[in-house]
């Protein structure tokens, strides 16, 4: 029987700059009774490794630009936090209906460049993206082997929308120890038809699965380890793998 377990731990406390990640999270295993172990997956939520990093910034500080004045005019926004959103965007991509869609540093297409207000403390703090996520997944991964001797694959997930399906969804933007796509192209299906596209965003799929147990609200889940999982393993993979090229979009 195949079996996939997810595991939310509980009981990480709330992160500010300066911690160990990675410490956190073998602490927590150990006190939670699941430990780690070698092949797990885990899935670590940005904003906790943002408030680590430091890349929190309190909007009273941040003093907009006219530019940022008239889009949030137009779009019915704080013009602080869209100061903040145009200095993490390489361009914006789409804005109208209270939206602002922007290409981030990293190349990702999100809404508010991934400027996130929620499970952040302080009423006028936001989080951004980690400078590289996939940096901050590779720190996790080496600082968990250095203190269990164990081999996991890390992931950071964030939350996207999606421009032709509703509601939002984990997705990694960081990533150490898997290959983020299985590329399945030349394998054969069950009756003899020799697959020519499928390549399946395997970081995506489990960022989204613990999702489950993150949620978005007061669960208190930061992270998630997944157990079971057959992954493939790489040290070189990077998350901007997932990046479709702008020549290969056909929606934007």
């Amino acid at each position: 029987m195949k079996e996939v377990r997810l595991i939310g731990l509980e009981t990480i406390p709330i992160v500010e700059e300066g911690d160990d990640v990675g410490e956190l999270i073998c602490q927590a295993a150990e006190r939670e009774g699941v430990g780690l172990q070698d092949g797990d997956v885990v899935v670590v939520s940005h904003i906790i490794v943002s408030r680590a990093e430091g890349r929190v910034v309190n909007l009273a500080d941040v003093e907009p630009s006219e530019f940022a004045k008239n889009i949030a005019r137009e779009l019915g926004k704080d013009p602080r936090l869209v100061e903040v959103v145009l200095r993490e965007s390489r361009a914006i991509v789409r804005m109208g209906d209270g939206h602002l869609i922007c290409r981030t540093k990293h190349g990702f297409v999100c809404a508010n460049a991934g400027v996130d207000r929620s499970n952040v403390p302080g009423e006028d703090r936001v989080a951004l993206l980690p400078e590289d996520p996939d940096l901050s997944a590779r720190r996790i991964r080496e600082r968990i082997r250095q203190l269990t001797g164990k081999d996991v694959a890390v992931i950071i997930s964030d939350t996207h929308g999606r421009p032709l399906r509703r509601g939002t969804i984990n997705v990694a933007i960081g990533v150490s120890g898997l290959e983020p796509i299985w590329d399945r192209r030349g394998d054969v299906d069950l009756f003899g038809y020799v697959l020519r596209v499928t390549q399946v965003a395997v970081a995506d799929e489990l960022a989204s699965a613990a999702e489950l147990l993150m949620g978005q609200a007061s669960e208190g889940v930061p992270v998630v380890i997944i157990r079971g999982y057959g992954y493939r393993p790489s040290e070189r993979a990077s998350a901007r793998e997932l990046v479709r090229p702008r020549e290969e979009d056909l929606f934007m």
